[in-house]
């Protein structure tokens, strides 16, 4: 089943096995955190002497921050599934990515990837991950010292989106037939900051629409 053949990412089975295996993912690591810090302080409490403090605090601090984390990390879940709803898978071979900042983006980047405009498929535009969180995996493979085996891994990268607006990013699993790995990717050149407009991309009133309805705000024409 080629992916590239559905209307959406999300009428390709294996993506909605792939999305619903990253909502029950982090549902248990929510779970798992939150009980790992009521469980280290019920020791604490209730088994040990007062004295034991200093050597608890820091699991219990590092404990409270994943399952803040992962309180965050659901409605991004919910979110990926909205943009895999509005807009088709797209591979794309050996695409230009980088870990350095680039000046013609605004705001924080944690990495890029360059993907052609669709309305002018000579442009490169880059994408972003605008949060470190979970991009660590990606950075792994996108480091310039990154041994082969590591970098094959992101040969061929899926895109469901639109590089002017926002997308998920995904990479093939071992035999290709599925993605994993999701990671939203945001436009944030002039265009999404202000200065530039979108149709200076050449985004129609129906792009900027199908851009609202994956969630991008404001998407202005």
């Amino acid at each position: 089943m080629d992916p590239t053949d559905n209307l959406t990412a999300w009428e390709h089975a294996p993506t909605q096995r792939a999305w619903s295996k990253q909502l029950s993912v982090s549902l248990l690591a929510l779970v798992g955190w939150i009980a790992l810090w009521i469980a280290l302080l019920a020791v604490l409490v209730v088994f040990l002497s007062p004295r034991y403090t200093i050597l608890f605090v820091p699991f219990l601090l590092y404990s409270f921050y994943r399952a803040f984390i992962q309180v965050f990390s659901i409605p991004v879940v919910f979110r990926t599934r909205r943009i895999l709803r509005e807009y088709p898978w797209r591979l794309y071979s050996a695409i230009p990515c980088g870990l350095t900042d680039r000046a013609d983006v605004v705001g924080r980047q944690y990495g890029w990837f360059e993907f052609p405009n669709p309305a002018q498929p000579d442009e490169q535009l880059p994408m972003v991950f605008p949060r470190h969180w979970g991009v660590g995996w990606w950075h792994r493979r996108m480091a310039p010292r990154a041994n082969p085996e590591l970098k094959s891994q992101i040969d061929v990268v899926w895109l469901a989106g639109d590089p002017r607006f926002i997308g998920v990013i995904a990479a093939s699993s071992p035999d290709g037939v599925s993605p994993r790995r999701f990671r939203f990717l945001h436009q944030q050149m002039s265009a999404d900051g202000g200065g530039r407009s979108v149709s200076d991309w050449g985004a129609t009133a129906e792009d900027i629409e199908r851009g609202r309805r994956a969630g991008v705000r404001p998407a202005r024409p």
